[in-house]
């Protein structure tokens, strides 16, 4: 390798190859945050005794299979019967939804209303709407729960988010959200493991810095003052209107709270093509708000608290995910073509990293929550993928992993030249990104062949991470491709169990 020139390459595609590993630096530091909590949790200004009236705000679309559970459970919780309703917006059903909502009413009247919209299929924020100028309306409603038709709270939920209300600063509180689809797919208890850490952990970490991102859209309380300060309406204009309520609601200056306590259980996707088409949705609304409210990340404000260093680092990394994996691929695969030696000294650190964030946030979750640990733990530790989790042993281990697969190379008649070494390191640079155009190959199978075994076992091999960047780049290129902003459901079943 000659100097000058080409060792200034080298030196940036290193720097290249570790800022990759930035995401994983900034998860770490919010696992590390999460300790702060104690201290945070806004218990010393709530009110055990606050229950203002609340409306439970239901947006509903051929929803009778979950309804039918859902509504006798609202009516159950443990909060004063005469300051709760439940509020359900029929958004032009198709099926018996309106039957249901009609005999609800009558078994609890007073606290059951069901409104119909005759013309629907515009959208949950429309629907929500809806609902709220009748809400807004009249003064009885203090408070708005707008949730989903699937989800079901556990008995003190509601009494625990709204103590926070006591707080005339705050303006909205969210709870945890547990998937609880019984009985669980693979995926399911995949999905019940990334929401341990995704709210247990990363949602402490924002209380503790004082910003949220994102109010769960399945349990979002909103002050009725908040609710009339930000217009008393919900955004029509992107796919993730949740997001947009809790930005607003800071920007405005009031708190948004984090209470884990707070429980409620939901159904999720059990399959590949299920979930991609949820998050897809997801994450084409993330990234039309982060196009919306670019300019309140780093910039302090003496309002709110959303120009905190580690809470836009947060947002951006976990938008650019994929890209960060692709620099660092990259850069990896470039030097290798210089043969460099630099490239596997780059290759170690960033690598390195990761299985150093791994092992640290995959303790810290399953810790956290000891359902989820007896739930989900085969899910915690396969969640990069096997493939992956191979490469960080061999990192972390490079002597005896090699040994290992030359006697197994041997052992099936194998006899790998000197130079083998080499293109090994080269498919694994490759690995680094292409992981992601593996975990798509796996939703197309999935969609090509729905119910085929080898879902399953290509999906572990491959990763639930690398699937989740996979979506996040299907909604860079929806995007750049101006793809329609429809609201596109998610079926439930009804599968969830209160337990």
């Amino acid at each position: 390798m000659s100097g000058g020139p080409t060792e200034v390459l080298v030196l940036v595609l290193t720097g290249l190859v570790l800022l990759g590993a930035l995401p994983m630096v900034v998860s770490s530091v919010g696992f590390l945050l999460v300790s702060g909590h104690r201290w945070r949790t806004h218990y010393d200004a709530v009110d055990p005794g606050e229950q203002p009236r609340v409306a439970v705000l239901v947006p509903a679309w051929n929803e009778a299979p979950v309804l039918e559970h859902s509504v006798d459970r609202m009516m159950e919780l443990d909060y004063p019967t005469d300051r709760l309703r439940l509020v359900v917006v029929d958004d032009a059903s198709t099926d018996h939804t309106p039957e249901l909502l009609a005999d609800a009413a009558r078994r609890h009247p007073g606290r059951v209303l069901g409104l119909r919209r005759e013309q629907g299929g515009q959208g949950k924020a429309h629907t929500l709407n809806h609902g709220l100028d009748i809400l807004l309306d009249d003064d009885w409603a203090q408070a708005v729960l707008i949730t989903d038709a699937d989800v079901i709270f556990r008995p003190d939920a509601i009494s625990r988010m709204t103590r926070h209300l006591a707080d005339p600063q705050v303006g909205a509180v969210t709870a945890f959200i547990r998937e609880a689809s019984q009985p669980p797919t693979w995926l399911n208890r995949y999905i019940g493991y990334e929401y341990a850490g995704a709210q247990l952990a990363a949602r402490r970490a924002q209380n503790v810095v004082g910003a949220q991102a994102c109010l769960a859209g399945g349990a979002q309380l909103l002050s009725r003052e908040n609710l009339v300060d930000l217009g008393g309406r919900i955004d029509v204009g992107t796919l993730a209107e949740d997001t947009v309520t809790t930005l607003k609601t800071q920007v405005a200056g009031r708190t948004v709270i984090f209470d884990p306590h707070a429980e409620c259980l939901a159904e999720e996707p059990a399959s590949v093509t299920g979930l991609w088409k949820q998050r897809l949705r997801w994450s084409r609304g993330n990234l039309q708000v982060t196009r919306r409210f670019h300019d309140v990340f780093f910039r302090p404000h003496r309002e709110h608290h959303l120009g905190n260093l580690w809470f836009g680092l947060q947002w951006y990394c976990t938008m650019l995910l994929p890209a960060f994996m692709v620099l660092a691929s990259a850069a990896l695969v470039t030097m290798w073509l210089l043969d460099s030696a630099s490239a596997w000294l780059a290759f170690q650190a960033y690598w390195g990293i990761s299985a150093l964030a791994f092992v640290y946030s995959t303790t810290f979750t399953l810790l956290l929550d000891g359902r989820i640990a007896r739930r989900s733990w085969f899910q915690a530790l396969t969640f990069p993928g096997l493939v992956n989790l191979a490469i960080l042993c061999w990192v972390l281990a490079p002597a005896p992993v090699e040994l290992a697969v030359g006697q197994l190379a041997q052992g099936v008649g194998m006899d790998p030249g000197p130079g083998a070494r080499r293109w090994f390191e080269l498919a694994v640079y490759l690995w680094t990104s292409c992981c992601m155009l593996a975990a798509w190959l796996v939703k197309r199978l999935d969609q090509a062949r729905p119910g085929s075994r080898l879902v399953v076992p290509l999906l572990v091999l491959v990763g639930y991470g690398p699937l989740l960047c996979a979506i996040t780049v299907a909604a860079y290129v929806a995007q750049a491709r101006g793809a329609a902003t429809t609201w596109d459901k998610t079926e439930k079943t009804g599968k969830v169990a209160l337990s």
